[in-house]
């Protein structure tokens, strides 16, 4: 019942932020930016450093939106994340002792998929939703192909979402997607109005469709 409600609560929101940064202080002030412009889902990657202090304190900050953490590579990461208080874990490719420990603690677990052999085996572990990555390399119809085999896969496009194919993806059948340096890119000059604009524009589109 609680991967389902945080998941649906994901799946309303439509864009999961991805936060990073070259110290704790950029990510944490990347995030404020992306809340300040509306964004609700964010993911935390375990790239930042003391990734798992920065989650703590944007779920203290952030109590309404629903915050997890991305790149996790192993169960060892994801189980810091989830005693910190990440609501879901995502990470580049699937681990199946990822899945099983996301599945003890009642976590949604989104992996990184790019075949349908990849995304049958998340799903047999129970992944409800999947991360298509990198998303650049391919069209939005893929999800048309993939779904062809798998109609009851779920997919967040992440990799190569923009403002000019938000809406396609989303058109396409993505129940919700995953931007990162298209949302966040000018954090690392310190712009973080532009940040905001940017994750304002974002939501705005994704609501439309």
């Amino acid at each position: 019942m609680r991967v389902f409600h945080i998941l649906n609560q994901m799946i309303e929101n439509k864009v999961a932020v991805v936060i990073r940064g070259d110290n704790p202080d950029q990510a944490v002030k990347t995030a404020d930016a992306c809340v300040k412009g509306g964004s609700r889902t964010l993911e935390v990657t375990f790239t930042v450093p003391d990734a798992d202090d920065v989650l703590r304190t944007l779920i203290q900050k952030y109590p309404e939106a629903v915050i997890g953490a991305g790149t996790v590579l192993d169960s060892e990461t994801a189980r810091l994340a989830i005693i910190r208080g990440a609501s879901f874990i995502v990470s580049p490719s699937f681990d199946p002792d990822v899945a099983k420990l996301c599945n003890r603690y009642a976590v949604p677990y989104l992996p990184g998929i790019m075949t349908v052999r990849e995304a049958t085996e998340a799903m047999a572990y129970g992944a409800q939703v999947v991360k298509l990555f990198p998303g650049e390399m391919y069209a939005p119809s893929f999800i048309k192909t993939l779904r062809g085999p798998l109609p009851h896969l779920q997919l967040m496009p992440t990799g190569g979402v923009d403002l000019g194919n938000v809406q396609e993806w989303l058109q396409a059948g993505a129940v919700m997607i995953g931007a990162g340096g298209s949302i966040t890119g000018s954090a690392k000059s310190g712009d973080y109005e532009e940040v905001t604009r940017l994750a304002a524009e974002f939501q705005r589109l994704a609501e439309e469709v």
